[in-house]
């Protein structure tokens, strides 16, 4: 890892007029680290990652990305945006754009790349998410889980510095949920610095370098994946991860 974080929050606080959603965050990522924030719905899990790229403002605090100060007045966030990657729970693809052209719009807008240029990028990362042959369709003609690897694959076509994947797969039946987690798991072998809200347990334990437990805009819990999974050392954690990893239990 990498001294200088690419991603350093501090004190990070964020209010909906009196609901407090974070109470004061700290957290680094580092350079080609993979870190699953997990937690039970309303813990500020998207929040948090919403701030890192000003979708969100933030309250108090601060939040460093790739050296910028994100939450000062004269940062160019649109420029720092090109540089983070961000994919959503819905696909927020188009609907009448090609796949190819979803792909390539924000290059040319944005980067100022060529149109042959664009379309060689967007091809390439199509490939890497086993969509290149459906570059000519339309959204509406894929599965949501062919959407959701789009998605990725637009994200990656600005060549970005670190990915922020908000729950991608909660939208998509079971059985399409695993090719996402796939393209997921090869981005993170080739070194991609990612931060994933999931509840997707297995994939954490497995792919991240770190798991996060956010539970009432607070970080519960935070260590090494197998060990916050498999062995909690905070009562709320173990309450958590009992109810997710065992349907049959209904207790808190």
């Amino acid at each position: 890892m990498t001294e200088q974080p690419i991603v350093a929050i501090r004190g990070l606080h964020k209010s909906y007029g009196e609901r407090e959603v974070l109470k004061g965050i700290d957290l680094d990522v580092h350079a080609g680290e993979v870190v699953c924030i997990i937690g039970p719905s309303g813990s500020g899990k998207s929040t948090l990652l919403r701030c890192v790229n000003q979708l969100e403002t933030t309250t108090s605090g601060s939040i460093n990305v790739l050296g910028e100060e994100t939450t000062d007045d004269d940062v160019d966030i649109d420029a720092l945006r090109t540089r983070v990657g961000m994919v959503f729970q819905q696909f927020n693809l188009f609907s009448n754009m090609t796949v190819l052209k979803n792909c390539t719009v924000a290059q040319r807008k944005v980067l100022g790349r060529s149109e042959a240029e664009a379309k060689e990028v967007a091809l390439k990362n199509l490939e890497h998410v086993g969509l290149a042959d459906r570059a000519n369709a339309h959204p509406n003609q894929l599965s949501g889980g062919q959407q959701q690897r789009v998605a990725i694959a637009r994200a990656l076509s600005m060549n970005p510095d670190i990915m922020l994947f908000d729950e991608p797969t909660s939208a998509l039946d079971p059985e399409l949920v695993g090719d996402v987690l796939k393209v997921m798991r090869e981005l993170a072998e080739d070194g991609m610095t990612m931060m994933v809200v999931t509840h997707e347990m297995a994939f954490a334990r497995d792919v991240a370098d770190r798991v996060i437990f956010m539970d009432d805009g607070v970080i519960v819990e935070e260590g090494p994946a197998a060990e916050v999974i498999n062995a909690p050392t905070q009562e709320r954690t173990q309450q958590f991860l009992k109810r997710v990893l065992d349907p049959t239990h209904t207790g808190e």
